[in-house]
């Protein structure tokens, strides 16, 4: 009798045909691949064959009202670090056993860095604009137009200078940026190594950027610590980008603050409640968005799914 695993939120159809796939070679597994996001009303009755489920990282929440509904569910895997987005304690209760892997900060450094020289240079308005036929125009007005800029000699702010972080502040000194970290007393040490500056005042730190990207781990102590305060400390003409997590900062507080022109322009790879959420701030003309790319690339997940997919052959071997 097989072995039904499903992998939830495949957007692209992909992880039945990465290499890591043969790790599953030989066992009694089925992949069952769900391509779409199903709400928490559709997931019981989609899962309720499932003997594994494979998270595609936190895409999809597994709450204990839902698990407590699958009664032949035996495992669960996170891709990447273990998040919120399972409930642990209700899979002790239940006997589920519940495994994570790892991940790399190659590609999310690399979409920073991307949305970075897109949004100082406003490549989705010229993008945008082209696509309609006119020619060098960021805006439809053109009272609205206003130019982008290079990012040498501008001075890049880094909020937490991890992984991710630090190798953000070597793109941005190799392109001849300034580089300014913020963070907590890790922060400090690591760019004392660095050899960029750090600035330990929150609003000293925002108001002197031209540019500030965010890269937090999300915890009870970081989820909506940025608040609208902060954000009005920035200056007019600044970008503020977040590839990290949206619920760093306060539900509703960035859209309001472009609004109010502090900062002047967000280039976003995250959202809150994806992907029906993210339809404000794509619409939003100061912001440049991206569907949570950060990590959707071959390289990483070869790295995820090969890690899964030996999780679940040892899990269920005899």
């Amino acid at each position: 009798m097989s072995i039904t695993v499903t992998v939830l939120d495949d957007y692209q159809g992909c992880c039945a045909f990465l290499d890591a796939a043969h790790e599953l070679d030989g066992s009694d597994v089925r992949l069952d691949i769900e391509h779409r996001h199903l709400d928490a009303e559709a997931l019981p009755a989609r899962l309720a064959a499932s003997d594994a489920i494979i998270l595609i990282r936190e895409r999809t929440s597994l709450t204990r009202e839902l698990l407590e509904q699958l009664p032949n569910l035996k495992l669960v895997v996170q891709t990447g670090r273990l998040s919120s987005a399972i409930d642990v304690a209700a899979c002790e209760a239940l006997g589920i056993a519940v495994r994570d892997g790892g991940g790399s900060p190659v590609a999310p450094a690399e979409l920073t860095w991307l949305l970075i020289m897109a949004g100082c240079r406003r490549l989705g308005g010229y993008l945008a604009r082209q696509a309609e036929g006119d020619w060098q125009r960021t805006n439809e007005r053109l009272e609205a137009e206003s130019l982008g800029h290079a990012v040498h000699g501008r001075t890049l702010g880094i909020w937490g200078l991890g992984k991710i972080g630090s190798r953000v502040a070597g793109y941005a000194q190799a392109f001849g940026m300034n580089v300014v970290g913020h963070g907590r007393e890790s922060s400090a040490g690591r760019a004392f190594e660095l050899g960029v500056e750090f600035e330990p005042d929150r609003h000293a730190f925002l108001a002197r950027c031209d540019v500030i990207t965010l890269h937090l781990k999300l915890n009870d102590d970081t989820r909506g610590m940025i608040t609208p305060a902060d954000l009005a400390a920035m200056r007019a003409d600044a970008l503020l980008v977040n590839t990290s997590r949206a619920e760093l900062i306060r539900p509703g507080a960035l859209l309001d603050a472009l609004d109010a022109g502090r900062p002047g322009a967000a280039a976003l790879d995250v959202c809150e409640n994806e992907p029906d959420g993210a339809t404000a701030y794509q619409a939003h003309p100061r912001v440049l968005a991206t569907p949570h790319i950060g990590f959707v690339e071959k390289d990483t997940y070869e790295l995820y799914f090969s890690t899964a997919f030996r999780q679940v052959r040892e899990f269920f071997s005899p």
